[in-house]
């Protein structure tokens, strides 16, 4: 273990001596900014590395492991939940944005591998170029998610309505273990073989998914292709309550035909997406002429955007978003009246403006890390059945009248956002807002311009430290309810109520993987 500054500045050299100075950084500002979520901070490593290849990772791991110290890989650093924050200062931050490319396509066997720092829109562009597709293909946040990232923590968005999460897409990884080894899965594990298919004997590509890091490096991931889907459409339904859309998004659901979806609260409607000022509604403008097929549905298109404009977000406090995709106007066609007869005996079908901008920018800008008003901001999030959404909603409000007084004395708002993942699952994603000074994260993460145009504020310590409270208050709730998480890191109670051999199975696991407890301790709360 580095003991002092000498047994540090050693360990910095064998590591320059391995991937080079400008990627061993050690500078207080690029430690303190790397190892910051968007919410929250805890140790400052000892340096921050930045692998660009498969055997830099190799050696990295080599030189940790016999020095005692730990290893807690980053992706594109959207997270909240404290998945890359180092547990202890006696680590090295893996920053994976080098290791960017794709290794290769392979249009015969339908599948492509790609180093862990891609991120989905990088990979989605190169491979809509070719005609093709992952089924899951990001979260919106895919301008700056990776793919590496979202295999640690899991992720839901485009493609979740038919194909599931981003675990459901892959089918092996290549893996660094503490110390130096490597692990492949799935046909990749056996001589002769390539990584082409996910299923021999137990999955051990499904024990890397979700793992939060603490079983090793991700270093190459293998996913299945499909042809991409030539038509698009989109519907959009508005609720009078909760109750009624979360019985609409249910049915519709149920029906295994949309390829996303996602429903918004008041405050969202009102909020975050009715505050878009004109040059971002340009842009969205553009980018759905853009997506069209011909110059006359694009302008079709944006005339009934203009028509539709911002009434539909105030008629109906609740809102669900459907979009389908596939080979053909009448298969599309289809899978939308299947939705809408679904959705019709709880909604009223109001103007699609919200999904046809999405579909023709999935991946968004992320300015949504500070609110509208720029505030900070944090989510949180669990995925139930169907049967339990109304008592948990019911439930949650319940808190929030309980805290009403506080948070409107600490200057604190609540927001939420829907989604349904395949047939089966509904996520729930409680939102916080609060008024308080912006974290070097924030300022370095998002562009000066951008921040130019927003209020600052003074620290708000009571605010945060409420924040906080009602974060573990609801965890509870979603306890009670049973619910599951994604994008655990060091924030969800992963271990809580755990079924004892699950939970002894799980750490023998990591007992054999990484012994000595140095692959990002803390995280799945081991």
């Amino acid at each position: 273990m580095v003991a002092n500054e000498t047994e540090s500045r050693d360990l910095v050299e064998q590591l320059v001596s391995v991937i080079g100075r400008d990627y061993v950084l050690t500078d207080d500002a690029d430690r303190e900014f790397y190892a910051m979520d968007v919410y929250s901070f805890r140790e400052l490593p000892i340096a921050v590395v930045q692998p660009g290849s498969l055997p830099d990772m190799v050696e990295i791991s080599k030189i940790a492991t016999a020095a005692g110290v730990a290893l807690v890989p980053r992706g594109g650093g959207a997270s909240y939940t404290d998945a890359y924050l180092p547990d202890t200062p006696n680590s090295l931050l893996v920053d994976t944005e080098r290791m960017n490319r794709i290794l290769e396509i392979n249009e015969e066997d339908m599948y492509v591998t790609v180093e862990p720092g891609i991120t989905w829109a990088e990979m989605t562009d190169a491979l809509t170029a070719k005609g093709l597709r992952t089924p899951f293909w990001g979260p919106f946040s895919g301008i700056r998610a990776t793919v590496g990232g979202s295999m640690s923590q899991n992720s839901v968005s485009l493609g979740s309505g038919t194909f599931g999460i981003s675990a459901d897409s892959v089918l092996s990884f290549e893996v660094v273990l503490p110390g130096g080894g490597i692990i492949r899965t799935g046909s990749n594990a056996i001589e002769n073989g390539g990584p082409f298919f996910r299923w021999y004997g137990p999955d051990l590509t499904g024990l890397f998914t979700g793992d939060a890091g603490v079983l090793g490096l991700k270093a190459r991931i293998t996913l299945r292709l499909i042809k991409n889907p030539t038509h698009k459409m989109s519907c959009s339904f508005g609720f009078n309550d909760f109750d009624t859309m979360a019985e609409g998004a249910a049915a519709a659901a149920r029906e295994g035909v949309a390829s996303d979806n996602f429903g918004l609260d008041p405050k969202l409607q009102q909020g975050q997406l009715g505050s878009q000022d004109t040059g971002q509604m340009m842009e969205a403008a553009k980018a759905v002429y853009k997506a069209s097929r011909n110059p006359i549905e694009g302008l079709w298109k944006l005339i009934k955007m203009a028509i539709a404009g911002e009434s539909m977000l105030k008629a109906f406090p609740y809102s669900m978003h459907f979009n389908v995709e596939g080979y053909s106007r009448a298969e599309v066609g289809t899978k939308l009246n299947m939705i809408r007869k679904a959705v019709a005996p709880h909604g009223k079908e109001i103007a699609n403006t919200i999904p046809t901008v999405l579909m023709a920018m999935p991946f968004i800008p992320l300015y949504p890390i500070l609110g509208p008003r720029g505030q900070r901001w944090v989510p949180m999030h669990g995925i139930m059945p169907f049967s339990r959404l109304q008592a948990f909603n019911a439930r949650l409000d319940e808190l929030y009248e309980e805290y009403a007084e506080r948070m409107d004395k600490h200057r604190v708002e609540k927001a939420a956002m829907f989604t349904s993942i395949s047939t089966n699952g509904f996520l729930f994603e409680p939102v916080f807002y609060w008024e308080d000074d912006r974290t070097p994260f924030h300022k370095r993460y998002l562009p000066q311009e951008y921040l130019d145009m927003l209020p600052e504020y003074p620290a708000n310590p009571e605010g945060r430290a409420l924040v906080a409270e009602m974060k573990s208050r609801i965890l509870d709730i979603f306890s009670e309810f049973g619910a599951i998480h994604m994008q655990i890191g060091k924030s969800y109670p992963y271990m809580r109520g755990r079924e004892e051999n699950a939970e002894q199975l799980l750490r023998k696991i990591k007992d054999q993987l990484d012994p000595d407890g140095l692959m990002n301790p803390g995280g799945l709360g081991l």
